[in-house]
């Protein structure tokens, strides 16, 4: 139980580090018929059901600067509250087991004593082993929701999983670069690179 308590307490970080390798899922919808560009101001509506809890108060001014510069990028401004849009966040993650095959074969085969062509034996019998191996590993979502301030209705949602790696040494450089992964389905593309 303490191994599960350290994981998630590096989960969202730790996950966002691996955000941008080829294991990471981003996927995203909207509502119909909204124009994005008229939003000018956004704020943070903050953690749903308290998923910040399970990280350390440095990744989690990461995550916030990194959304901020995201949206600054997109012509937006940021402000404490009240903003045209508002964004909330919910990070989970879950245990997960792979199993992984191997097959090792002895013996058997060939043709027999006189090789390839006439009598002799026949095909061999041979034998064969199979090891399974398990191994737990964690994935963690981070779902993203922007929500029109004015009326209170949804307009967008990403959502980022992927399996969470345990390296602290990465998450100063690899979260924005995460959370850029996630705002790029976004529909209003940064206006610079």
């Amino acid at each position: 139980m303490e191994k599960m308590k350290k994981l998630l307490l590096f989960g969202l970080a730790a996950f966002l580090v691996n955000a941008c390798g080829s294991g990471v899922k981003v996927t995203s919808d909207q509502a119909e018929g909204v124009d994005f560009n008229k939003y000018k101001t956004f704020s943070f509506l903050g953690w749903q059901k308290d998923s910040d809890k399970l990280m350390n108060d440095f990744d989690k001014k990461r995550i916030h600067n990194s959304f901020i510069d995201e949206f600054k990028r997109r012509g937006l401004t940021f402000v404490e509250s009240g903003g045209d849009a508002a964004v909330a966040l919910y990070f989970v993650v879950d245990q997960e087991t792979s199993v992984t095959g191997y097959t090792n074969y002895y013996g058997g085969g060939g043709y027999g004593r006189y090789g390839r062509y006439g009598g002799g034996w026949g095909a061999g019998a041979g034998a064969s082993t199979t090891t399974y191996t398990e191994s737990d590993y964690f994935v963690g979502t981070l779902v993203m929701d922007v929500f029109d301030e004015g009326t209170g209705e949804q307009i967008w949602q990403g959502i980022a999983n992927g399996t969470i790696e345990e390296d602290p040494q990465k998450r100063e450089k690899s979260i924005p670069k995460s959370i850029s992964a996630l705002m790029s389905k976004y529909p209003v593309k940064p206006l610079s690179n």
